[in-house]
Protein backbone atom coordinates (compact mmCIF):
# COMPACT_ATOMS: atom_id res chain seq x y z
CA UNK A 1 0.00 0.00 0.00
CA UNK A 2 2.70 2.60 0.99
CA UNK A 3 4.94 1.57 -2.44
CA UNK A 4 1.03 2.24 -4.60
CA UNK A 5 0.38 5.64 -2.82
CA UNK A 6 4.66 6.40 -3.25
CA UNK A 7 4.13 5.65 -6.82
CA UNK A 8 1.08 7.99 -6.99
CA UNK A 9 2.80 10.76 -6.03
CA UNK A 10 5.82 9.92 -8.12
CA UNK A 11 3.44 9.91 -11.20
CA UNK A 12 1.09 12.77 -10.07
CA UNK A 13 4.19 15.21 -9.34
CA UNK A 14 5.52 14.20 -13.31
CA UNK A 15 2.69 14.83 -14.70
CA UNK A 16 2.35 18.04 -13.39
CA UNK A 17 5.61 18.99 -14.76
CA UNK A 18 4.59 17.52 -17.65
CA UNK A 19 2.13 19.65 -18.30
CA UNK A 20 3.04 23.13 -16.64
CA UNK A 21 7.29 22.62 -16.37
CA UNK A 22 6.97 26.58 -16.19
CA UNK A 23 4.78 26.61 -12.60
CA UNK A 24 6.71 23.65 -11.34
CA UNK A 25 9.82 25.87 -11.59
CA UNK A 26 8.47 28.76 -10.60
CA UNK A 27 7.04 26.16 -6.99
CA UNK A 28 10.80 25.15 -6.76
CA UNK A 29 12.08 28.42 -6.87
CA UNK A 30 9.90 29.15 -4.21
CA UNK A 31 11.04 26.20 -1.55
CA UNK A 32 14.01 25.94 0.42
CA UNK A 33 16.40 24.17 -1.68
CA UNK A 34 16.86 20.99 0.38
CA UNK A 35 12.58 20.63 0.39
CA UNK A 36 13.15 21.24 -3.32
CA UNK A 37 15.79 18.59 -3.34
CA UNK A 38 13.93 16.06 -2.15
CA UNK A 39 10.84 16.91 -4.51
CA UNK A 40 13.21 16.51 -7.83
CA UNK A 41 14.99 13.54 -6.37
CA UNK A 42 11.74 11.76 -6.57
CA UNK A 43 10.98 12.71 -10.72
CA UNK A 44 12.95 11.12 -13.77
CA UNK A 45 15.99 13.08 -15.22
CA UNK A 46 14.06 13.98 -18.15
CA UNK A 47 11.03 16.06 -15.64
CA UNK A 48 14.20 17.52 -13.52
CA UNK A 49 15.19 18.85 -16.80
CA UNK A 50 12.08 20.50 -17.75
CA UNK A 51 11.54 22.31 -14.14
CA UNK A 52 15.25 23.69 -14.45
CA UNK A 53 14.44 25.14 -17.99
CA UNK A 54 11.79 27.54 -16.10
CA UNK A 55 13.66 27.96 -13.08
CA UNK A 56 16.27 31.50 -12.78
CA UNK A 57 19.57 30.25 -13.52
CA UNK A 58 20.93 31.19 -9.90
CA UNK A 59 18.35 29.09 -8.42
CA UNK A 60 18.77 26.05 -10.88
CA UNK A 61 22.22 25.82 -9.85
CA UNK A 62 21.69 25.80 -6.41
CA UNK A 63 18.61 22.85 -6.45
CA UNK A 64 21.92 21.07 -8.79
CA UNK A 65 23.83 21.71 -6.21
CA UNK A 66 21.54 20.02 -3.19
CA UNK A 67 21.39 16.87 -5.72
CA UNK A 68 23.70 13.76 -6.36
CA UNK A 69 25.96 14.37 -8.68
CA UNK A 70 25.18 11.91 -11.24
CA UNK A 71 21.59 13.04 -10.68
CA UNK A 72 22.64 16.71 -11.08
CA UNK A 73 24.23 15.84 -14.36
CA UNK A 74 22.43 13.54 -15.98
CA UNK A 75 19.22 16.01 -15.97
CA UNK A 76 21.38 18.61 -17.25
CA UNK A 77 22.64 17.03 -20.15
CA UNK A 78 18.63 17.29 -20.83
CA UNK A 79 18.32 20.85 -20.74
CA UNK A 80 18.59 23.17 -23.87
CA UNK A 81 22.32 23.75 -24.51
CA UNK A 82 21.40 27.71 -24.03
CA UNK A 83 19.63 27.31 -21.08
CA UNK A 84 22.09 24.95 -19.31
CA UNK A 85 25.01 27.16 -20.31
CA UNK A 86 23.26 29.93 -17.88
CA UNK A 87 23.41 27.52 -15.10
CA UNK A 88 26.44 26.69 -15.74
CA UNK A 89 27.79 30.25 -15.35
CA UNK A 90 25.97 30.10 -12.16
CA UNK A 91 27.85 27.25 -10.47
CA UNK A 92 30.80 28.04 -8.37
CA UNK A 93 33.96 27.30 -10.53
CA UNK A 94 34.47 24.15 -9.07
CA UNK A 95 30.88 22.81 -9.39
CA UNK A 96 31.07 24.09 -12.80
CA UNK A 97 33.98 22.48 -13.66
CA UNK A 98 33.14 18.89 -12.05
CA UNK A 99 30.01 19.23 -13.88
CA UNK A 100 31.15 20.16 -17.31
CA UNK A 101 33.60 17.21 -16.79
CA UNK A 102 30.84 14.29 -16.21
CA UNK A 103 29.19 15.30 -19.29
CA UNK A 104 29.46 13.42 -22.60
CA UNK A 105 31.78 14.27 -25.20
CA UNK A 106 29.65 16.25 -27.52
CA UNK A 107 27.35 17.50 -25.03
CA UNK A 108 30.77 18.97 -23.13
CA UNK A 109 32.35 20.67 -26.60
CA UNK A 110 28.80 22.63 -27.60
CA UNK A 111 28.55 24.15 -23.73
CA UNK A 112 32.22 25.27 -24.14
CA UNK A 113 31.65 26.37 -27.55
CA UNK A 114 28.77 28.40 -26.03
CA UNK A 115 30.28 29.61 -22.75
CA UNK A 116 33.57 31.17 -24.97
CA UNK A 117 31.62 33.75 -26.55
CA UNK A 118 31.77 37.24 -24.61
CA UNK A 119 29.01 37.94 -21.77
CA UNK A 120 25.95 39.61 -23.36
CA UNK A 121 26.93 38.85 -27.11
CA UNK A 122 25.10 37.10 -29.97
CA UNK A 123 26.95 34.23 -28.89
CA UNK A 124 26.38 33.68 -25.52
CA UNK A 125 22.25 34.53 -26.57
CA UNK A 126 21.96 32.06 -29.32
CA UNK A 127 19.67 29.02 -29.16
CA UNK A 128 21.38 26.33 -30.79
CA UNK A 129 17.53 24.30 -31.93
CA UNK A 130 17.73 25.74 -35.43
CA UNK A 131 16.54 24.14 -39.35
CA UNK A 132 19.16 24.15 -41.94
CA UNK A 133 19.58 21.76 -44.51
CA UNK A 134 22.35 21.65 -47.45
CA UNK A 135 21.86 23.45 -50.10
CA UNK A 136 21.96 20.40 -52.99
CA UNK A 137 18.88 18.71 -51.12
CA UNK A 138 15.78 18.33 -53.36
CA UNK A 139 12.60 20.26 -52.70
CA UNK A 140 10.60 17.07 -52.34
CA UNK A 141 13.34 15.80 -49.51
CA UNK A 142 13.38 18.44 -47.63
CA UNK A 143 9.47 19.18 -47.43
CA UNK A 144 9.96 15.69 -46.00
CA UNK A 145 12.07 15.99 -43.64
CA UNK A 146 10.16 19.15 -42.39
CA UNK A 147 6.93 16.92 -42.19
CA UNK A 148 9.08 14.50 -39.58
CA UNK A 149 9.79 17.55 -37.78
CA UNK A 150 6.82 19.06 -37.72
CA UNK A 151 6.58 19.42 -33.83
CA UNK A 152 9.91 20.80 -33.58
CA UNK A 153 9.27 23.56 -36.23
CA UNK A 154 5.61 24.19 -34.13
CA UNK A 155 7.12 24.92 -30.83
CA UNK A 156 10.44 26.77 -32.27
CA UNK A 157 8.11 29.46 -34.84
CA UNK A 158 12.09 29.19 -36.35
CA UNK A 159 13.01 29.98 -40.08
CA UNK A 160 14.54 27.20 -42.52
CA UNK A 161 18.39 28.34 -43.85
CA UNK A 162 20.33 27.06 -46.67
CA UNK A 163 23.62 25.90 -45.62
CA UNK A 164 26.62 24.58 -47.99
CA UNK A 165 29.84 23.01 -46.98
CA UNK A 166 31.24 24.15 -43.63
CA UNK A 167 27.58 24.99 -42.48
CA UNK A 168 28.40 28.13 -44.00
CA UNK A 169 24.91 30.23 -44.52
CA UNK A 170 23.61 30.59 -47.83
CA UNK A 171 19.98 31.88 -48.07
CA UNK A 172 16.67 31.37 -46.33
CA UNK A 173 13.45 28.97 -47.68
CA UNK A 174 10.40 30.78 -48.22
CA UNK A 175 7.70 28.04 -47.14
CA UNK A 176 5.24 29.36 -50.10
CA UNK A 177 8.14 29.21 -52.67
CA UNK A 178 9.25 25.90 -51.23
CA UNK A 179 5.66 24.35 -51.69
CA UNK A 180 5.33 25.40 -55.25
CA UNK A 181 8.71 24.09 -56.79
CA UNK A 182 8.98 21.07 -58.84
CA UNK A 183 10.19 18.51 -56.72
CA UNK A 184 13.13 17.57 -58.13
CA UNK A 185 14.65 21.40 -58.08
CA UNK A 186 17.61 21.83 -55.18
CA UNK A 187 16.63 24.09 -53.06
CA UNK A 188 19.27 26.49 -53.83
CA UNK A 189 17.41 27.23 -56.78
CA UNK A 190 14.79 27.91 -54.41
CA UNK A 191 16.12 29.89 -51.09
CA UNK A 192 16.17 33.50 -50.85
CA UNK A 193 19.78 35.10 -50.80
CA UNK A 194 18.64 38.65 -48.77
CA UNK A 195 19.23 37.53 -45.46
CA UNK A 196 20.33 39.35 -42.33
CA UNK A 197 22.77 37.61 -40.09
CA UNK A 198 24.35 38.73 -37.26
CA UNK A 199 27.93 38.35 -36.18
CA UNK A 200 28.49 35.97 -32.87
CA UNK A 201 30.22 38.84 -30.83
CA UNK A 202 27.81 41.25 -31.87
CA UNK A 203 27.10 43.26 -28.78
CA UNK A 204 23.63 42.69 -27.02
CA UNK A 205 22.87 46.71 -26.83
CA UNK A 206 23.54 46.55 -31.10
CA UNK A 207 21.46 43.47 -31.35
CA UNK A 208 18.48 45.08 -29.47
CA UNK A 209 18.72 47.55 -31.80
CA UNK A 210 18.01 45.86 -34.76
CA UNK A 211 15.43 43.54 -32.83
CA UNK A 212 13.58 46.84 -32.64
CA UNK A 213 13.20 47.34 -35.95
CA UNK A 214 13.28 44.44 -37.71
CA UNK A 215 9.67 41.95 -38.15
CA UNK A 216 11.69 38.81 -37.84
CA UNK A 217 10.99 36.31 -35.15
CA UNK A 218 14.66 35.41 -34.87
CA UNK A 219 18.40 36.18 -36.41
CA UNK A 220 21.11 33.88 -37.53
CA UNK A 221 24.09 34.12 -35.77
CA UNK A 222 27.21 33.38 -38.15
CA UNK A 223 31.11 32.95 -37.56
CA UNK A 224 33.81 34.88 -39.06
CA UNK A 225 33.44 32.66 -42.25
CA UNK A 226 29.95 32.82 -42.54
CA UNK A 227 28.95 29.51 -40.84
CA UNK A 228 25.81 29.13 -38.87
CA UNK A 229 26.08 28.71 -35.14
CA UNK A 230 22.75 29.18 -34.25
CA UNK A 231 19.58 31.61 -33.74
CA UNK A 232 18.41 34.30 -31.47
CA UNK A 233 14.97 34.87 -30.96
CA UNK A 234 14.81 38.44 -30.68
CA UNK A 235 11.35 38.34 -29.05
CA UNK A 236 13.06 36.55 -26.19
CA UNK A 237 15.98 39.13 -26.13
CA UNK A 238 13.70 41.98 -25.72
CA UNK A 239 11.93 39.91 -22.77
CA UNK A 240 15.50 39.22 -20.95
CA UNK A 241 16.10 42.94 -20.97
CA UNK A 242 13.24 44.08 -19.70
CA UNK A 243 13.22 41.28 -17.19
CA UNK A 244 16.92 42.65 -16.09
CA UNK A 245 15.62 45.86 -16.23
CA UNK A 246 12.95 45.00 -13.56
CA UNK A 247 15.97 43.17 -11.12
CA UNK A 248 17.63 46.18 -11.79
CA UNK A 249 14.64 48.63 -10.56
CA UNK A 250 14.48 45.78 -7.30
CA UNK A 251 18.35 46.40 -6.90
CA UNK A 252 18.28 49.78 -6.42
CA UNK A 253 15.73 49.73 -3.68
CA UNK A 254 17.44 47.33 -1.85
CA UNK A 255 15.61 43.49 -3.27
CA UNK A 256 17.36 40.89 -4.87
CA UNK A 257 17.57 40.33 -8.22
CA UNK A 258 16.19 37.04 -8.18
CA UNK A 259 13.73 37.48 -5.73
CA UNK A 260 9.77 36.93 -7.22
CA UNK A 261 6.13 37.43 -5.93
CA UNK A 262 6.01 33.37 -5.16
CA UNK A 263 9.26 33.65 -3.17
CA UNK A 264 9.10 32.63 0.19
CA UNK A 265 8.93 34.95 3.70
CA UNK A 266 12.34 33.64 4.68
CA UNK A 267 13.84 33.67 0.92
CA UNK A 268 12.35 37.55 0.81
CA UNK A 269 13.54 39.03 4.64
CA UNK A 270 17.05 37.10 3.95
CA UNK A 271 17.35 39.23 0.52
CA UNK A 272 16.25 42.73 2.31
CA UNK A 273 17.22 42.56 5.48
CA UNK A 274 21.14 43.50 5.25
CA UNK A 275 20.13 46.64 2.78
CA UNK A 276 17.65 47.93 5.57
CA UNK A 277 20.15 47.64 7.95
CA UNK A 278 22.21 49.72 6.10
CA UNK A 279 19.08 52.07 5.48
CA UNK A 280 18.79 52.39 9.16
CA UNK A 281 22.38 54.04 9.44
CA UNK A 282 21.77 56.52 6.74
CA UNK A 283 18.74 57.36 8.59
CA UNK A 284 20.39 57.94 11.78
CA UNK A 285 22.58 59.79 10.33
CA UNK A 286 20.03 61.83 8.45
CA UNK A 287 18.34 62.25 12.03
CA UNK A 288 21.84 62.86 13.69
CA UNK A 289 22.11 66.59 11.40
CA UNK A 290 18.58 67.52 12.93
CA UNK A 291 19.70 65.93 16.34
CA UNK A 292 22.35 68.91 15.90
CA UNK A 293 20.01 71.63 15.16
CA UNK A 294 17.02 70.56 17.86
CA UNK A 295 18.19 74.15 19.77
CA UNK A 296 17.14 76.19 16.40
CA UNK A 297 13.98 73.81 16.01
CA UNK A 298 13.19 74.47 19.46
CA UNK A 299 13.14 77.73 19.28
CA UNK A 300 11.37 77.81 16.05
CA UNK A 301 8.99 75.12 16.14
CA UNK A 302 7.64 76.04 12.48
CA UNK A 303 10.58 74.48 10.87
CA UNK A 304 9.74 71.01 11.48
CA UNK A 305 6.58 71.35 9.30
CA UNK A 306 9.19 72.05 6.79
CA UNK A 307 11.60 69.43 6.63
CA UNK A 308 9.43 66.68 5.25
CA UNK A 309 8.77 68.89 1.68
CA UNK A 310 12.69 69.84 1.66
CA UNK A 311 13.49 65.91 2.14
CA UNK A 312 11.10 65.23 -0.23
CA UNK A 313 12.13 67.08 -3.15
CA UNK A 314 15.36 66.37 -3.04
CA UNK A 315 14.74 62.72 -2.91
CA UNK A 316 12.56 63.14 -6.41
CA UNK A 317 15.00 65.18 -8.03
CA UNK A 318 18.40 62.52 -7.07
CA UNK A 319 15.80 59.69 -7.88
CA UNK A 320 15.43 61.06 -11.75
CA UNK A 321 18.80 61.93 -11.77
CA UNK A 322 19.73 58.44 -11.07
CA UNK A 323 17.23 57.11 -12.86
CA UNK A 324 19.09 58.68 -16.05
CA UNK A 325 22.18 57.44 -15.47
CA UNK A 326 21.87 53.64 -14.47
CA UNK A 327 19.95 53.51 -17.99
CA UNK A 328 22.91 55.83 -19.67
CA UNK A 329 25.42 53.26 -18.01
CA UNK A 330 23.60 50.17 -19.02
CA UNK A 331 22.88 51.55 -22.71
CA UNK A 332 26.64 52.91 -23.12
CA UNK A 333 25.21 55.76 -23.88
CA UNK A 334 27.10 57.58 -20.79
CA UNK A 335 31.03 56.19 -19.96
CA UNK A 336 32.75 56.53 -16.69
CA UNK A 337 35.42 58.62 -18.70
CA UNK A 338 32.72 60.92 -19.99
CA UNK A 339 30.89 60.92 -16.73
CA UNK A 340 31.94 64.03 -15.94
CA UNK A 341 29.80 66.46 -18.69
CA UNK A 342 26.36 64.26 -17.40
CA UNK A 343 27.75 65.08 -13.55
CA UNK A 344 27.60 68.57 -14.38
CA UNK A 345 24.45 68.59 -16.36
CA UNK A 346 22.35 66.92 -13.48
CA UNK A 347 23.54 69.78 -11.09
CA UNK A 348 23.05 72.35 -13.23
CA UNK A 349 19.42 70.83 -14.03
CA UNK A 350 18.76 70.25 -10.50
CA UNK A 351 20.08 73.98 -9.58
CA UNK A 352 17.30 74.97 -12.32
CA UNK A 353 14.67 73.10 -11.12
CA UNK A 354 15.42 74.21 -7.62
CA UNK A 355 15.32 77.81 -8.54
CA UNK A 356 11.41 77.08 -10.14
CA UNK A 357 10.58 75.05 -7.16
CA UNK A 358 11.83 77.53 -4.58
CA UNK A 359 10.42 79.99 -5.86
CA UNK A 360 7.43 78.49 -5.71
CA UNK A 361 7.80 76.90 -2.23
CA UNK A 362 8.83 80.43 -1.02
CA UNK A 363 5.79 82.00 -2.23
CA UNK A 364 3.26 79.14 0.13
CA UNK A 365 5.53 79.83 2.95
CA UNK A 366 4.77 82.96 2.99
CA UNK A 367 1.44 83.05 2.50
CA UNK A 368 0.85 80.22 4.64
CA UNK A 369 2.84 81.54 7.82
CA UNK A 370 2.90 85.02 7.00
CA UNK A 371 6.68 85.51 6.93
CA UNK A 372 9.04 86.09 3.98
CA UNK A 373 12.07 85.52 5.51
CA UNK A 374 10.55 81.87 6.04
CA UNK A 375 9.87 81.63 2.65
CA UNK A 376 13.34 82.59 1.51
CA UNK A 377 15.47 80.17 4.00
CA UNK A 378 13.11 77.66 2.43
CA UNK A 379 13.71 78.30 -1.33
CA UNK A 380 17.36 78.98 -0.62
CA UNK A 381 17.26 75.10 0.66
CA UNK A 382 15.12 73.83 -2.08
CA UNK A 383 18.08 75.38 -4.43
CA UNK A 384 20.98 73.82 -2.70
CA UNK A 385 19.27 70.60 -1.77
CA UNK A 386 18.29 70.04 -5.74
CA UNK A 387 21.42 71.01 -6.77
CA UNK A 388 23.35 68.32 -4.56
CA UNK A 389 20.46 65.59 -5.00
CA UNK A 390 21.53 65.98 -9.06
CA UNK A 391 24.89 65.82 -7.94
CA UNK A 392 24.22 62.32 -5.77
CA UNK A 393 21.96 60.80 -8.36
CA UNK A 394 24.45 61.07 -11.05
CA UNK A 395 27.33 60.54 -9.33
CA UNK A 396 26.29 57.28 -6.75
CA UNK A 397 25.86 54.78 -10.16
CA UNK A 398 29.32 56.15 -11.95
CA UNK A 399 31.06 55.68 -8.51
CA UNK A 400 30.25 52.32 -8.08
CA UNK A 401 31.01 51.56 -12.11
CA UNK A 402 34.62 52.95 -10.99
CA UNK A 403 34.94 50.26 -7.96
CA UNK A 404 33.73 47.44 -10.08
CA UNK A 405 30.09 47.21 -8.58
CA UNK A 406 26.44 47.14 -10.00
CA UNK A 407 25.71 50.60 -10.57
CA UNK A 408 22.31 49.86 -9.64
CA UNK A 409 23.33 48.43 -6.62
CA UNK A 410 21.43 49.66 -4.00
CA UNK A 411 21.55 53.31 -5.11
CA UNK A 412 18.61 54.46 -4.19
CA UNK A 413 19.71 53.38 -0.11
CA UNK A 414 22.63 56.06 -0.49
CA UNK A 415 20.89 58.68 -2.47
CA UNK A 416 18.34 58.87 0.26
CA UNK A 417 20.27 59.28 2.86
CA UNK A 418 23.02 61.77 0.90
CA UNK A 419 19.95 63.77 0.00
CA UNK A 420 18.04 64.02 3.56
CA UNK A 421 21.65 65.35 4.76
CA UNK A 422 22.01 68.02 2.44
CA UNK A 423 18.52 68.97 2.25
CA UNK A 424 18.62 69.19 6.50
CA UNK A 425 21.87 71.11 6.58
CA UNK A 426 21.11 73.60 4.06
CA UNK A 427 17.25 74.51 5.33
CA UNK A 428 18.00 74.39 9.31
CA UNK A 429 21.52 75.56 8.58
CA UNK A 430 20.09 79.13 6.76
CA UNK A 431 17.46 78.82 9.23
CA UNK A 432 20.23 78.84 12.14
CA UNK A 433 21.97 82.56 10.41
CA UNK A 434 18.60 83.77 9.97
CA UNK A 435 16.39 82.97 13.16
CA UNK A 436 16.28 86.50 14.15
CA UNK A 437 14.14 87.56 11.55
CA UNK A 438 12.05 84.27 12.27
CA UNK A 439 11.15 84.45 15.27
Amino acid sequence: MRNGGSTSVVEMLRRFVDVDGRQAGLCLEGMPVEEAADVVRLLPPESIAACLEHMHPAAAAALLQALESETACTALAQVGTDCAADILRALPAQSHKETLERMPADRRRELLELLAYPEDSAGRLMKMDYLAFHKDLKVQEVIGRLRGLAPRIASSASYVYVVGEENKLLGILNMRDLLLADPGTAVQSVMKTDIAAVPAYLDREELAHIARQTQYISLPVVDARGSLLGIVYLKSLLETEQEEATEDLQIVFGAGAEERPSSRVGFKISRRLPWLYINLVMTFLAASVVALFQDVIGRIAVLAVFLPVVASQGGNTGTQALAVMIRGLVTREVRPRDARRFILIEIWVGFLNGVLIGVITSLAAWAWKGNPYLGVVLGAAMVVNMAVAGFAGAFIPVAMKRLGFDPAQSSGIFLTALTDVAGFVSFLGFAALWQDKLL
